[in-house]
């Protein structure tokens, strides 16, 4: 029976800005064929990591790796053993704010996006930090210092390039930069993969082949050989529906053929009027975060599988049990 766990996040009761938004981080054991959900560990920050305002807490994307899950929160590191969730692991650092993605070296070291500061550090988990890149090649302490406590500072957008993702080809460090609509290396910095069109999330490699999803809901394929685009599947047009998809983020290659993608429920925005007053826009007529599964071979949207009456309001990844 194929079963997958869900790292996201439960969003707080009413509207708030989106760096305010979420109240705990939240895994769930998903197994869409029996429609079998159970809620494998919940997660609260404790106040010392976080902005003493209406802070926002989540899980985001992780890595499982040797029956161990690496994820992060917006300012923290969390290491657990798999399938008990026992917590093995932990890092804060000052210089966390807004993590986006955690991802085991295979020399033990840790990459974290740290997408408040527009870069990329290695770090280890007793918190020594071994290399930093900022994604747009400038000097990140230039912008921002060492003397702030980033994990009290509720946002540092605007973001000049928030980068998301990270993933490796080799021994060579690649991470998407969702403003850019691209790819980069890091280690080696002439090497791009343009993708375009809309915000990119994930990077997911598999074989000769790397998977990423852009917001719009679209998944992107390149060949690792010449970071060239292969294919754009575009999930609106196989999905039987008029309404928009959601936010889409996290992506689960089955098989050849098969992927579960996650979809969050588009987030309220704020909109001006021409007096000058608010309104909040998107909460309604909206489909629910949930996870889909499409034949991407023969263009077919599988099933889906709602996950709000679970108590996830957000989905960052998908992983295999």
């Amino acid at each position: 029976m194929e079963t997958y766990y869900v790292v996201g996040a439960q969003q707080k009761n009413g509207i708030y800005e989106n760096w305010e938004q979420y109240q705990k981080g939240l895994i769930l054991k998903v197994s869409p064929v029996k429609n079998l959900i159970e809620k494998c560990l919940e997660y609260t920050s404790p106040p010392e990591v976080l902005p003493d305002k209406e802070p926002s807490i989540s899980f985001t994307a992780g890595t499982i790796k040797n029956n161990h899950l690496y994820v992060g929160t917006q300012t923290e590191i969390l290491i657990y053993t798999l399938p008990d969730f026992r917590k093995v692991g932990y890092l804060s650092h000052p210089c966390f704010n807004d993590i986006h993605h955690v991802k085991p070296t295979a020399k033990g070291s840790l990459l974290v996006a740290n997408t408040g500061l527009d870069m990329v550090s290695e770090v280890l988990i007793t918190g020594e930090i071994l290399n930093e890149w900022n994604v747009i090649g400038e000097d990140t302490w230039k912008r921002f210092s060492h003397s702030i406590d980033y994990r009290k500072v509720p946002t540092t957008k605007p973001h000049q390039s928030h980068p998301n993702f990270i993933f490796q080809l080799g021994e060579d460090v690649w991470v998407t930069r969702c403003l850019q609509q691209d790819a980069i290396c890091l280690t080696k910095p002439n090497q791009q993969i343009k993708i375009g069109s809309a915000y990119v999330h994930d990077g997911i490699v598999v074989g000769d082949l790397i998977y990423f999803t852009q917001v719009n809901g679209k998944i992107v394929i390149v060949d690792i050989h010449t970071l060239h685009v292969k294919q754009v599947v575009d999930l609106n047009k196989i999905t039987n529906t008029s309404k928009q998809l959601g936010w889409c983020r996290g992506i689960k290659v089955v098989d050849d053929h098969r992927v579960i993608v996650g979809f969050t429920r588009i987030r309220p925005s704020k909109k001006e009027q021409k007096d000058g007053t608010f309104v909040w826009e998107g909460q309604y007529g909206m489909l629910p975060t949930r996870i889909a599964c499409y034949d991407l071979k023969k263009g077919k949207h599988l099933w889906d599988q709602q996950l709000e009456d679970y108590g996830m309001n957000a989905i960052y990844s998908i992983h295999n049990v």
